[in-house]
């Protein structure tokens, strides 16, 4: 199921407070996106879901996976309430398969190495590139572009309030994904540089180079 958004779709990932998270809201982003993985963003699904409770219905909320167990991704979805799963790492398309039968929405980080770009059945985004650096999210947006199949697709890895422009102005991608780029430590929104990001991504959508026919991407 696609998520309902107008405009370029920007989501917030590593929240770990309700202030965080509500800010980022207000400030016009899309979606917020919780780490449950061990990580320095991790939070508990419990706290996650006293944050997803208190959310505007208009926001989405996605819980972001590594190395999980399908069975615990659908019920840890399921029990908060998430919009959607965002799932990165390896996973057999057998557990793919199990956890998108279940869930409303499946974002999929795109494992690096992949050479063609494509959208695995019951999935309805690829996030890329694995590596949290801007040179690899270039190197995957220009093969995208080389590639010819139009996906749905979140740009991450590496961006920040500056990068995020050219990227949105020049690649005809459906939304953004920011983490430590708009931190001022690990786990820790930076409201000015949230702000920043998110007013120069709106504009960069507004004043893109390229079209984007998200209606004619392959389901």
């Amino acid at each position: 199921m696609r998520l309902t958004t107008e405009g370029l779709f920007i989501k917030i990932s590593g929240i770990t407070t309700e202030d965080d998270a509500l800010f980022s809201i207000g400030l016009g982003a899309s979606a917020v996106g919780f780490d449950f993985a061990l990580t320095p963003r991790q939070i508990s699904p419990s706290a996650a879901h006293d944050i997803v409770r208190r959310l505007p219905q208009s926001a989405a909320s996605v819980g972001v996976f590594r190395n999980e167990l399908p069975q615990r991704i659908v019920e840890i979805a399921n029990t908060i309430g998430l919009s959607a799963v965002q799932i990165d790492g390896p996973i057999t398309s057998e557990d793919l398969h199990y956890v998108c039968e279940r869930v409303n929405t499946v974002l999929r980080m795109v494992p690096d190495g992949t050479e063609r770009l494509g959208l695995p059945a019951g999935v309805d985004y690829l996030v890329l590139p694995e590596k949290d650096e801007h040179d690899a999210l270039v190197d995957a947006l220009e093969l995208l572009m080389e590639s010819g199949p139009r996906v749905p697709l979140i740009a991450s890895g590496g961006l920040t309030s500056s990068s995020v422009v050219d990227v949105v102005q020049n690649f005809p991608v459906f939304g953004v994904d920011v983490r430590g780029g708009v931190e001022s430590a690990p786990g820790v929104k930076d409201p000015v540089m949230l702000g920043e990001f998110i007013a120069n991504a709106r504009w960069a959508y507004d004043n893109a180079y390229v079209e984007r026919h998200f209606d004619e991407w392959t389901l």
